[in-house]
This record gives C-alpha cells, structure tokens and sequence, in this order.
C-alpha cells in the first residue's frame, strides 16, 4: 500500500448471477485516496461507480461474488468476515446515501437515531449518547438542534434530514466518509450547502471524501482528484484542476461527451442540450473492444476490435482510449461551467 494512501484498492471486481451467468459490474478497478483528499467517482448510472464504493464497504448482497482487494489503513477490507467488517464500518468508514427518506427510520425521533448510532459503536450511557447526538447536530449545522433532536424525519425539509445522515455517518468521527449521490434529490442552493458542510467537516475532521456523482460541474467544483467510470471500468483520472481548467487535459472521449452535455448558461435560449448520443453497453455482452466505441463519433475499427488499456500517459493522469482528444480541447464551450 502507497505510505500515504488511506484507502487503496487494487484490481476490484464485482460479479452477479444472473440467468445461469456471471455479469461483471466492476471490472479491475484500481485508485487510492489520501488523509483529507476529496475524489469525485463520475459516471452514467450503470458504470459501475455506487457498486464499486459499496463493495469497499462491505454493502453488497451475498449473491455478488467480490475479488480484488480495498485496504484501509492497511486492513484488507474484501473477505473480512461480517462482524469484524462491521467494526470498521461507522468507526473508520461511513457512507451517505442518495436518498435520506429511505435511510431514516421514518418511526423513529431523528435524536434517537443520531444515538444509537453512536451507541453502536461506542460504550456511553443513554444521557451521554443523548449529549453527543446533540452535538453532532450542532456539527451538521442544524438549526435548533435541541428541538430538532424530538422531531421525526417527516418533520423536516429534504436538505435538514439530509444533514441527518450525514450526522449519523460522522457518529464515530470515520476517517473515510463515502457519499453517493448524496446531494442529487436537492435543490441547487442546498446542494451548495451540503457540499460545503461536507468540505467543512472534511477539514474538521480530517477526513477523506469520496464523493459518487454523475455530474462532473460538482467534480470540478469541489474534488481534488477525479475518476471517470464507463461500463464497469476506469476510463479517465486525473487531478481536477489539471482535467477542467484553463488548460484542461480531458483526454478520454467519454469523459469529453459528458463535459460538452453540461447545461451552458451562455447558450441562446432554446438551444437544445448536446447529450451522450447512444446507450451504455449490456453488461452481460461487453464488446471485445472498447466499450465506448459504439457512441463516439471519432471511433475507428481498431477501437472496436481491442479495448485500451488504463494507462498513465502524462504524469498524475490516466485514460483508456485510442484516439484521445487533444490536450487543452475540453469542450466546445471552453472550461467546464461551475
């Protein structure tokens, strides 16, 4: 493992059964994450992206068949039994979910749940696992965090009990905190709020982020180092500032089709959106080469007969595509709009 990586996973595979097959839906997924980094994981639903995160935590059913291998602080993750994995998961590693409504106890006062959670993993008495949940609300930023502590998720807008699962994730003050498309259901000046509790509790805490979107204007806004997925693979990384800036370097074709689909405030009214023409691959029928191939427009017939490899072409920055973009051509609107 890399002396400064906190979380390194190496070559990860997650496979299904399904109609008598094995359908691969992460296949040989490498990267590492640093104390205090943010790494934003982009892709379209489908890459792969949420099942890769969910392996590491160990949240995938029984029926997935999981190789490879995910080390946190030098703990292999993948194989580690139940009761030990579950010791590591609020005290090391935490995870936010999409949506907070289905991750709240909708019969439960959101102050009993904040509590047990930190009872779970910590031996305090009820009154002090009461103080404590308080406190993480007043972390979250939740105003009024006394009254909040009796209310129920009902009773709270989508952004309040967003902070919620946020706080019950840093119940045990984790070194690793994952969020999944945790500010997607909110609207946009929420989902800037949430972003920057997030950033702010990261510093706090000093905490890594991973941080699972498929909008790359959120990545470039707020990650340090990015993951582009397609298919179930790794396609594109690289630092966010050297793929989206003044001088970007967005190499990876796809990459590039999701850049140029960013809403343009700049564009006349009543321009239609550019989109990522096609669908992705059928998972269970992987093309021999790139999976890509069919939706990109500058594909060629070595592209269809030999997938690339991920490889490190400039220092810092990896892709997988044979006939990439060139250097500083990030999109046909110049860089990425935040």
């Amino acid at each position: 493992m890399s002396e400064e990586a906190l979380l390194e996973v190496t070559d990860l595979r997650v496979a299904f059964a399904a109609g008598g097959q094995e359908i691969s839906a992460v296949n040989g997924v490498s990267f590492s994450v640093r104390p205090g980094e943010t790494l934003a994981v982009i892709g379209e639903s489908g890459s792969g992206k949420t099942v890769s995160c969910r392996a590491i935590m160990g949240l995938l059913p029984s029926t997935a068949i999981v190789k490879g291998s995910a080390r946190l602080r030098g703990t292999e993750l993948i194989g580690l039994p139940e009761p030990e994995l579950r010791r590591h998961r609020g005290a090391q590693m935490a995870m936010v979910f999409q949506d907070p409504a289905r991750s709240l106890n909708p019969t439960m006062r959101i102050g009993q749940q904040i509590a047990e959670a930190v009872r779970t993993h910590r031996d305090v008495s009820k009154a002090e696992a009461r103080a404590e949940a308080i406190e993480l609300l007043r972390l979250v930023r939740m105003p009024l965090p006394e009254r909040r502590f009796g209310e129920y998720p009902h009773q709270l807008s989508g952004g309040m009990r967003q902070r919620v699962v946020i706080a019950i994730a840093l119940a045990c003050k984790p070194k690793l905190l994952i969020a999944d498309e945790a500010t997607t259901a909110l609207d946009v000046t929420t989902q800037a709020q949430i972003m920057e509790l997030l950033l702010d509790l990261q510093d706090e805490l000093d905490m890594a982020l991973v941080m699972i979107s498929h909008d790359l204007g959120l990545a470039a806004s707020y990650a340090s180092e990015v993951v582009v997925m397609y298919a179930g693979k790794i396609v594109e990384q690289a630092p966010a500032g050297q793929l989206f800036g003044a001088r970007g370097a967005v190499r990876m074709r796809y990459t590039r089709a999701l850049l140029d689909a960013i809403p343009d405030m700049e564009r006349a009214a009543h321009t239609p959106l550019p989109v990522v023409a096609g669908r992705p691959p059928d998972l269970a029928a992987l093309p021999p080469g790139c999976a890509f191939a069919d939706r990109c427009a500058a594909a060629e017939d070595d592209c269809r007969e030999t997938a690339p490899d991920l490889a490190e072409h400039v220092p810092g920055h990896r892709w997988a595509c044979w006939h990439p973009c060139a250097a500083g051509d990030n999109s046909e609107n110049g860089d990425i709009p935040s």
